[in-house]
């Protein structure tokens, strides 16, 4: 079993910026891979970024060159800058880690954060 605390949300202006952050009870040697979704009111889960055990990064077309995933091995930390924000950056930011057990993918999620960008 994995626990992962979120931490960060928050309100922002347009165009600021944010970090979240997203710490495991595992250390990330046992986890497979990590990354960052969001929920908007009414609206599905969507991916924003991820990030495998390798180190490998996938970013969503929407966030691509605003936002940054990276993580802290030492500390079983995961990072999510966000910059130049916008309000449609609203939503409920999740955590999520994925373990491999047994040939089994096993996915755990966070508490969520919010993030509300507004004026």
């Amino acid at each position: 079993q994995v626990q992962l605390v979120e931490s960060g949300g928050g309100l922002v202006l347009p165009g600021g910026s944010l970090s979240l952050s997203c710490t495991t009870s595992t250390r990330f040697s046992w986890i497979n891979a990590m990354g960052w979704y969001r929920q908007a009111p009414g609206k599905d889960r969507e991916l924003v970024a991820t990030m495998t055990d390798s180190g490998r990064t996938n970013y969503a077309p929407f966030v691509k060159g605003r936002v940054t995933i990276s993580r802290d091995n030492a500390k079983n930390t995961l990072y999510l800058q966000m910059n130049s924000l916008k309000p449609e950056d609203t939503a409920v930011y999740y955590c999520l880690a994925q373990q491999s057990r047994l040939g089994v993918m096993y996915d755990y999620w966070g508490q969520g954060t919010q993030v509300t960008v507004s004026s």
